[in-house]
């Protein structure tokens, strides 16, 4: 697969489904590279950076993390640069990595299809920490290119990161909008809140990580439906 332009400072590199892979962002300003997510595997992330490469681009050197579930987060022991995520996210990845310390990797392997397809060939399994934090917002500044990270209630999880570019009118939203796993049940009030705060947001291109980039106003209009 090939990165997909957004415009011309923002690229991702698509979701697949068989293997429960999400977007995976790329964001080029004029001093620093940014990555959304670090992606499900080392072959996952891998694949990302010779995209990349193909294009000429260089790989990043900072790469944000929306939140702690595997599949955005298990590759960062092979992330080029350094990874940044806010303080619950980190908490959620230390709690994980004693569990399958404890009870071994099958307890993973055995909470999806996809997670088993991802790491077939008995690939080993390795969670570590992002090497910066933050608690409530951060500013990046990339290069002409500003950068917003703020933590943001989801019916998802309790650590979500939304990144906005303001000036590209582009939102990466993780996968804040979906339902909790494994019963993808969404809390009406997370659900309202985090449709307010999208809404709010100068973004008019939202990127989520298991779908196609759409419309601000579609994603907000969703959330609201979901609770109506």
């Amino acid at each position: 697969m090939k990165l997909i332009k957004l415009t011309d400072r923002v690229m991702y590199y698509p979701f697949e489904k068989e293997r429960d892979r999400p977007n995976l962002g790329y964001i080029r300003g004029d001093k620093l590279t940014i990555a959304i997510d670090a992606g499900h595997s080392r072959e996952h992330i891998g694949e990302f950076y010779r995209a990349i490469e193909n294009e000429g681009l260089p790989l990043p050197d900072i790469t944000i993390i929306t939140h702690w579930h595997w599949d955005h987060t298990f590759a960062m022991h092979a992330v080029h640069g350094i990874t940044v995520a806010n303080t619950l996210t980190s908490q959620h990845l230390k709690s994980f990595a004693k569990l399958i310390a404890e009870k071994g990797k099958e307890e993973f392997l055995s909470l999806h299809e996809s997670i088993r397809l991802e790491y077939a060939g008995d690939k080993p399994v390795v969670i570590t920490l992002p090497d910066m934090t933050f608690s409530g917002e951060l500013m990046i500044d990339a290069g002409n290119c500003p950068v917003h990270l703020f933590q943001s209630p989801s019916p998802h999880t309790d650590d979500s990161t939304l990144i906005c570019l303001p000036g590209e009118k582009i939102l990466f939203i993780g996968d804040s909008a979906g339902g909790k796993f494994p019963t993808w049940e969404i809390d009406p009030v997370h659900s309202r809140k985090l449709a307010e705060i999208i809404n709010n947001t100068d973004a008019d291109i939202c990127l989520e990580g298991h779908c196609d980039p759409c419309e601000k106003q579609e994603i907000v209009t969703y959330l609201l439906g979901e609770v109506s």
